[in-house]
């Protein structure tokens, strides 16, 4: 029994939505993200511009429902908002591509775009759930399932080249599904010879070893500081510090703001104590701390004690969570449902580079939720870092979603900066990545735990290092400009055929699939 088109088309776009929900970590199946960019393909091509807005808003919304859940616990009005604003800008991107085959030049830029969007506006951005994250999968090591080798194009042109590469792997797909073999062959071919170039391309080198140590003081998850005693989150990395960094190392990486204080850290007993323990331990201590300033306002901060337990420097987060560390229309929120559930205090970004300078070298930091920007992480490494460090705090979050997507985040950092990754979490998940983007160990749940390794101090750049964001944007501008060039061309009629009987005028019209566009027929939309 053949289907309604209607119900066809519906059936289609949820199943591209799903499938690329399926890729994004924790689930992390990658090939499933090719899967669902062809059948979005295949659900725009030939409709008008606004079935192929309702189409892709349909696709991003049925993606980002169970991908952004997490956002449920920091607020529910913010979630359903989210989806429904984000799905918008894939609407935006489907309705902007033209229903012929110069689509397939058109569409992957602008997703890109799109993409861009999401990871900007509103509130600084929300670079969760993206189509790059399908590409370097959180699996626990030993690795499992698959795992992507397009991630390595990040060290080209960082994850808009990533997410492109997705959209065009989805595109020789449909395009192969119709027969087109020459652009399914092209297709293929580019995402095949950049990403070979990505393996090659250049990624700095060694110049160093260090012994470090990633701490994990363990704890129940969906924890949060305002229902928790942070006296006890602190002795718990005291501990695990003291019982289980079990050989001389010469770093030592703790979790954002394990240490909670009123006032200027100075100021309180935890900061003698963390002195003796960088001296027991003979040992650079890199510590997440925050300080209450006032009523209203605290510092998220790493800091950095010598061996002697001197504190020599210190990098105040920039990039701050929306309605986690901060609350946007703060008096007109508090107005309209007042400030119960909300938090009290805003975090005050930091301005400085993302830097840290130790005895043992400088250290590039972005602290937590940075690690989802890439420009943070260029920022350490354009200022001198030789390791990334990411000290984080997911103990809030309800299940792992935040956190494995996180590691997948962690992968791709390392992969464009060409830097070694230490990701450390109070309850997980912490993690040791190298510069290739393996991952080498993470730690479970809850437990406490401390990852011991030798990595390497690294220098040099990455051609994503370098340029930046740029060239994706020129490439997407080029590519949106040339596709509907073309695309108008091909509809234009050929002033030939209005001097030339009907015979001799079919003969000039294009044949097969081509004269009606890529799919031979303009569907009904929903």
């Amino acid at each position: 029994m053949r289907l309604p088109t209607w119900l066809s088309t519906l059936l289609r776009c949820i199943g591209a939505g799903a499938c690329i929900a399926l890729a994004v970590p924790p689930a992390g199946f990658w090939p499933a993200a090719f899967v669902g960019l062809a059948l979005w393909d295949r659900s725009i091509a030939g409709a008008s511009g606004r079935q192929r807005f309702r189409r892709s808003w349909l696709i991003g919304f049925v993606w980002f429902a169970p991908t952004l859940l997490w956002m449920v616990d920091l607020t529910p009005p913010g979630y359903a908002i989210a989806c429904i604003l984000y799905a918008a800008y894939f609407g935006l991107a489907g309705a902007a591509t033209p229903p012929g085959r110069m689509r397939w030049v058109v569409l992957p830029a602008t997703i890109v775009l799109a993409e861009i969007a999401k990871w900007t506006f509103p509130f600084g951005g929300v670079p969760l759930a993206n189509l790059a994250l399908t590409q370097a999968g959180s699996c626990a090591p030993p690795c499992t399932q698959l795992d992507s080798p397009v991630a390595q194009a990040a060290r080209l042109l960082g994850p808009l080249l990533v997410v492109a590469l997705v959209v065009i792997g989805g595109i020789a797909l449909s395009a192969a599904w119709e027969r087109a073999w020459r652009s399914a062959a092209v297709a293929a071919a580019v995402v095949v010879v950049v990403t070979g170039l990505g393996f090659v391309a250049p990624r700095g080198h060694d110049t160093a070893p260090l012994r470090v140590a990633i701490v994990q003081g363990g704890g129940q998850q969906r924890t949060r500081a305002a229902t928790s005693n942070p006296r006890v989150v602190f002795d718990h990395h005291v501990q695990a510090t003291e019982d289980l960094v079990t050989t001389p190392v010469d770093l030592i990486v703790w979790p954002e703001n394990v240490v909670a204080v009123e006032g200027r850290l100075e100021d309180n007993p935890e900061y003698a104590e963390l002195q003796d323990l960088a001296r027991a331990e003979d040992a650079t201590l890199v510590v997440g701390i925050t300080e209450a300033i006032d009523d209203r306002s605290f510092l998220n901060a790493s800091v950095v004690f010598d061996p002697d337990g001197v504190l020599v420097d210190r990098y105040d987060k920039v990039r701050t969570v929306p309605f986690g560390e901060f609350v946007p229309l703060r008096g007109l929120i508090e107005r309209v449902a007042g400030s119960s559930g909300i938090p009290r205090r805003d975090a005050v970004a930091g301005t400085e580079p993302a830097i840290v300078d130790t005895p043992v070298g400088t250290m590039g930091v972005v602290i937590s939720w940075e690690v989802f920007f890439a420009n943070r992480a260029r920022d350490a490494i354009g200022n001198g870092g030789e390791v990334l460090l990411n000290p984080t705090n997911g103990s809030s979050y309800w299940l792992t979603q935040v956190q494995t997507q996180q590691v997948a985040s962690s992968r791709l950092r390392a992969i464009e900066t060409g830097r070694w990754e230490l990701q450390a979490a109070p309850t997980g998940f912490s993690a040791l990545v190298d510069p290739d983007g393996a991952l080498l160990e993470r730690t479970d749940v809850s437990e406490q735990a401390v990852i011991e390794a030798t990595i390497q101090r690294r220098e040099g750049d990455t051609l994503s290092t370098v340029v930046g964001p740029w060239p994706m944007l020129v490439l997407a501008a080029i590519a949106i400009a040339v596709g509907w060039s073309l695309e108008r061309r091909r509809r234009r009629p050929d002033p030939r055929s209005a001097r030339l009987p009907a015979t001799e005028a079919a003969d000039l019209a294009p044949s097969g699939g081509e004269a009606n566009d890529a799919t031979g027929a303009v569907e009904a939309a929903p």
